[in-house]
């Protein structure tokens, strides 16, 4: 059986290089169940974006009250990644994982079952939060049960998963949800997440627990954490739709997420044993590969809501059709892991972070010129692209900011990297939304000032609708009424092209980052093994 580390002898003599070149195949299907377990997870996140629709009409919900379908679940699963790393140690990788797969089993199930939606909300909510064990759970397994020079085959693995789950999960859930109903969005986990269960307890072996951690649970320190991770996403999430601090309850939210993350840092730095020990951040490569983490969060969450909302919004795309439109990055992302892997091996991790970062910012640049013709063909390149160069920048920060860091670290700091690339996908998305609102909002006023009656294309288009109206009302209004909603489309394009812009530019500036990045040696064994 490999061991975890490179480690000297007993009688003092280096290890033999043979047993750390060995991965046993007991452990290997033990990782890849808990893989097939991180993906479930990771999946439910966007599985039902694109079927909020027939669960609001099959729960009679206002459109406010699905969104918390959505919602629910990303506060509660924000707020127990970085839990698991404490709750990992305590409890062991085996139990903790267990009981995660067995959590959101029991969730899934009832979420299906439910017939209102503060049901709905409850039991997503409970979904997210004990499914959350399973992701940093399996990064912190990756990098320390296997041996370093495996890390070119391990890190592919899970960051194909990281980063496939959630852009399939549009196209899943349409496929899902067109065949059979929205409740089995939430069924199909039942048996593969008994299956998991079982082959998790049966077979995993990596660590043994220790309760007496529990002793020193800082109750204190997860309120504190809850308030302002919790109100956080909150304020991300309802932010771009109700202006901001204009707004009673994001206002109120956003000042308990201040007093909560003052608590929770004070807490972090005071106790024995914090729930978070922040202190990973004093390590260069781990603090330069959660920031990593997070502006690659902004970029693979924030285009796969982009997407399919152009698609639906200008196109008039059905879910199903959105699905395999945007499928392209998935597969690009698939076909792209093993020759990403093997690059590794050859590549310096910096410069393939740097490519990946530049190829991400060419399929933005791309998107610039968007207009309202963009189908299924005019996407390919740019999706490919998007896929290659996500995979290719997400893959090395993993290894730089957890292939590097002592066994003893690393599953407190597993949680911490989970969590910055969840916080970077809300505020992608936050910032996406107030984009794409206040550049409609401008290049609406903009066309509003061309589209007068010296214009005369506009004046020729005018009489064209009225014409097509003849006979069919009131010709003049409805034909105003056409061309206002030529003009919002038109103005809707535009801020598509504005948000594809600054992504562009943002990842150009952020490759330029990665050369502070320190030079990792992937093949020596761990400062601080023990």
């Amino acid at each position: 059986m490999a061991s975890n580390t490179a480690s000297p002898t007993m009688d003092g003599a280096p290890a033999v290089s043979a047993p750390e070149e060995t991965i046993s195949t007991r452990r290997l299907i033990a990782f890849l169940i808990m893989v097939f377990g991180m993906f479930m997870s990771i999946l439910d996140i966007q599985i039902v974006s694109a079927s909020l629709s027939e669960i609001q009409a099959g729960l009679s919900a206002s459109t406010s009250e699905v969104a918390w379908v959505q919602t629910s679940y990303l506060i509660a699963e924000v707020i127990a990644i970085p839990l698991s790393g404490f709750l990992s140690r305590a409890l062991g990788t085996r139990l903790l994982f267990a009981i995660s797969a067995a959590g959101f089993t029991v969730a899934s199930f009832m979420c299906g079952m439910t017939s209102t939606i503060e049901q709905m909300i409850l039991w997503r909510a409970i979904q997210g939060f004990v499914g959350a064990g399973m992701i940093p759970t399996v990064f912190a397994s990756a990098y320390s049960v296997f041996p370093r020079s495996k890390f070119h085959i391990v890190g592919p693995i899970i960051g194909l998963v990281a980063t496939l789950a959630p852009t399939i999960g549009p196209t899943v859930g349409g496929y899902i949800t067109d065949l059979m109903s929205w409740h089995w969005l939430f069924f199909i986990n039942i048996i593969p997440g008994i299956a998991i269960t079982i082959g998790v307890l049966a077979l995993v072996d990596f660590d043994e627990p220790n309760f007496e951690l529990l002793q020193h649970f800082d109750w204190w320190g997860l309120a504190a954490m809850a308030g302002f991770l919790g109100s956080l996403e909150y304020v991300l999430e309802e932010g771009p739709r109700n202006d901001w601090l204009q707004d009673e309850s994001i206002f109120f939210f956003a000042i308990v997420c201040v007093l909560s993350a003052v608590a929770f840092f004070y807490r972090a730095l005071t106790q024995k044993e914090p729930i978070v020990d922040i202190r990973a951040f004093t390590d260069r490569n781990f603090a330069l590969g959660c920031m990593f983490s997070f502006c690659v969060g902004i970029g693979l969450y924030g285009l796969t809501y982009v997407y399919p909302r152009y698609l639906a919004e200008v196109r008039g795309y059905s879910a199903l059709m959105i699905g395999e439109t945007v499928f392209v990055s998935g597969a690009a992302m698939f076909v792209s892991a093993p020759f990403i892997g093997r690059l590794m091996t050859k590549v310096d991790l910096r410069l393939m972070i740097a490519a990946g970062l530049l190829i991400f910012a060419l399929s933005s640049w791309m998107m610039t010129g968007i207009t309202r013709d963009y189908d299924f063909y005019e996407l390919l390149v740019p999706q490919i692209l998007r896929g290659v160069g996500i995979m290719m920048a997400m893959v090395p920060v993993n290894n730089i900011a957890l292939g590097t860091l002592a066994p003893s670290r690393l599953k407190n700091a597993a949680g911490l990297f989970n969590l910055t690339r969840n916080l970077g996908g809300a505020v992608g998305l936050a910032l996406i939304n107030t984009v794409l609102d206040s550049r409609t909002d401008l290049h609406i006023s903009r066309l509003h000032d061309k589209v007068t009656w010296g214009n005369a294309t506009a004046v020729e288009t005018l009489n064209m609708l009225t014409q097509k109206f003849q006979g069919a009302g009131n010709a003049s209004l409805m034909a105003l009424k056409q061309l206002s909603q030529i003009v919002h489309r038109q103005a809707v394009v535009m801020s598509f092209g504005d948000a594809f812009f600054i992504l562009a530019c943002f990842y150009l500036a952020l490759s330029l980052l990665v050369f502070f990045v320190n030079k990792p040696n992937m093949m020596g064994p761990p400062p601080d093994a023990h």
